[in-house]
């Protein structure tokens, strides 16, 4: 290394003068940046004047301003997207909460309806209503009068807005429940008038209306069923076939299946949608005087003077009997799928359930006795009826005295007991009754007669429909307790 440097001891020339030259550029460079240090760091007071103005005006941006103008400078496309994404998500999880709730409620809410259509369907539904009834006044029960003779029977709408009622007249009159109105009216026809005018040309005994309000059906003592529309009460057509009397109707509830009963001893089945017969089944040994169906494909019979409750299974084709009354019972109505109320002329009413042969529970001489001493007879029991799946049921007797009733009796638990509510005075045959569907009120028609005969004749009562209100009990608050303490 010293040899590229000193040749014998010597300095290289050229080595010498490049050195020298290198120190002295260094030399002019260190001069230079010396002097612009001193120049940077010279004061100037222009430059510190405006520099601690544009501090001054730094300091007035308002603060949110600031943040904001930071904040949009420091998101990113990608970041706001992700905010944006996250925002979404959030209202949509909030919205899905919400409707499980929703969804949830209406779950339960559909849950116990099924709940409570199984009970129906297995007769074990019973509502507990005649607790809480009370008696009505006098002067809350209205009368509507239109029939020139007794009236036979009467169906009410299922919506409570309608009642239609049929006499002895042979006339229909369809009323308005809130005003009382007629709203119109089917006159009887002479007989062998022919196709030439529509109507009835015999004593109506029964009427019934399909569930859905569509049809009404009426049978009369000419052996004929008439088929109306119920909201126009126009005539459709008319089925023969029974060889008596037509003395019970019911369309099978949530269809248009008719079933109608004859004192020639028979039940028959109709589709009114097809306008067909469909078949007939016997096994009654006298008129049968009473039909009732509810929504399984099957209906009861009271069968008069043969003593016997039949209950008839159209799909399988058999019968149950039950016998119980010492008269002939002449009335009775469904409460449930599985059990039922009847009324007979030995003054009896009974209560029955599907499973057993014999009444579970019977009031002998519920409407009392009437003639003179040592002759006295139980009041004839023309009429009864039930508020579907509840514990509430309604009789009326026949009486030959102007003081007539009907009695409200309550059920027991599980239909295994009867027992007396109270008595709502109604002067005359009460040859009807039907409750409201609602429960609301019970209608009972009302004659001088009684609706199969003219045995006896009240003169001083009169032909008429009477609307009963079911008043019930307010239930008793239990912050006025706390108030008064």
């Amino acid at each position: 290394m010293a040899s590229s440097f000193f040749i014998k001891g010597k300095e290289n020339p050229k080595l010498a003068k490049k050195s020298k030259n290198t120190a002295s550029k260094r030399k002019n460079e260190g001069d230079t940046g010396g002097k612009a240090n001193a120049k940077i760091k010279k004061p100037n007071k222009h430059n510190e004047e405006i520099s601690s103005d544009s501090e001054t005006e730094s300091a007035a941006v308002p603060k949110k301003k600031q943040a904001r103008e930071e904040y949009e400078y420091d998101e990113t496309p990608q970041e706001k997207k992700l905010r944006l994404a996250k925002k979404y998500l959030e209202q949509l999880r909030e919205e899905e909460e919400k409707k499980a709730d929703d969804e949830s409620f209406e779950t339960d809410l559909i849950a116990g309806r099924l709940q409570e259509e199984v009970l129906e369907q297995k007769g074990k539904l019973q509502r507990l209503i005649a607790k809480d009834l009370l008696p009505p006044d006098s002067s809350e029960i209205r009368v509507l009068r239109g029939h020139k003779l007794p009236v036979t029977c009467l169906v009410i709408s299922s919506d409570e807005k309608y009642i239609f009622s049929a006499s002895k007249d042979c006339s229909i009159i369809k009323w308005d429940v809130s005003s009382g109105r007629r709203l119109h009216t089917i006159k009887g026809v002479r007989k062998g008038s022919g196709d030439q005018q529509v109507g009835h040309s015999a004593c109506i005994l029964c009427m019934t209306i399909s569930s859905d309000g569509k049809y009404l059906a009426t049978g009369d003592m000419n052996k004929l069923i008439m088929i109306w529309e119920a909201d126009t009460c126009k005539h459709l057509f008319k089925f023969t076939g029974h060889k008596g009397p037509v003395s019970g109707l019911s369309f099978r509830r949530g269809s248009h299946d008719l079933y109608s009963a004859s004192h020639d001893r028979s039940v028959k089945v109709w589709n009114v949608d097809e306008n067909a017969y469909v078949e007939t089944l016997f096994g009654h040994q006298d008129s049968i005087m009473g039909l009732d169906s509810l929504s399984r494909e099957r209906c009861v019979t009271a069968g008069g003077r043969d003593g016997t409750v039949r209950v008839w299974k159209i799909t399988e084709e058999s019968q149950l009997v039950f016998h119980g009354h010492n008269g002939s019972i002449d009335c009775v109505q469904l409460i449930n799928e599985e059990h039922m109320i009847t009324g007979a002329d030995d003054g009896s009413v009974c209560l029955w359930s599907v499973n057993k042969k014999k009444p579970v529970a019977t009031v002998k001489q519920a409407h009392g006795c009437h003639g003179d001493p040592g002759l006295e007879r139980p009041l004839w029991i023309t009429s009864v009826a039930a508020l579907q799946n509840s514990d509430t049921v309604a009789s009326g007797a026949c009486s030959c005295s102007h003081n007539s009733e009907v009695q409200i009796w309550k059920c027991g638990h599980n239909y295994r007991s009867i027992e007396l509510l109270f008595n709502i005075p109604v002067p005359g045959f009460v040859n009807s009754l039907k409750f409201s569907s609602s429960g609301q009120f019970l209608v009972a028609g009302v004659g001088q007669e009684h609706r199969l005969g003219r045995w006896w004749r009240l003169k001083e009562t009169k032909n008429g429909i009477y609307i009963i209100p079911l008043k019930r009990k307010q239930p008793i608050a239990e912050d006025a307790n706390e108030t008064e303490a």
